[in-house]
């Protein structure tokens, strides 16, 4: 069953022992460092642990990229 963010981080600090602040900037380190490889372009799939696997087909990397440099608006 999903459990959101705010959970996970709750679990997390009780089964390691560490506080919430602690836990939830573990959490977002991780997040940033895959929407860093996914802005690279240079994966297949990023898999974290409780969170799940992530990839984008090639196609789909090439339009995040162009709408994160602001070459398409979408608006």
């Amino acid at each position: 069953m999903a459990k959101s963010k705010k959970e996970i981080i709750q679990i997390l600090a009780t089964e390691h022992s560490l506080s919430l602040s602690e836990v939830e900037e573990i959490i977002n380190y991780q997040f940033n460092y895959v929407a860093d490889i996914m802005k690279e372009g240079s994966f297949e799939s990023v898999r974290l642990p409780r969170f799940g696997k992530f990839s984008a087909k090639p196609g789909r990397i090439k339009y995040i990229q162009n709408y994160i440099d602001g070459s398409i608006n979408d608006k």
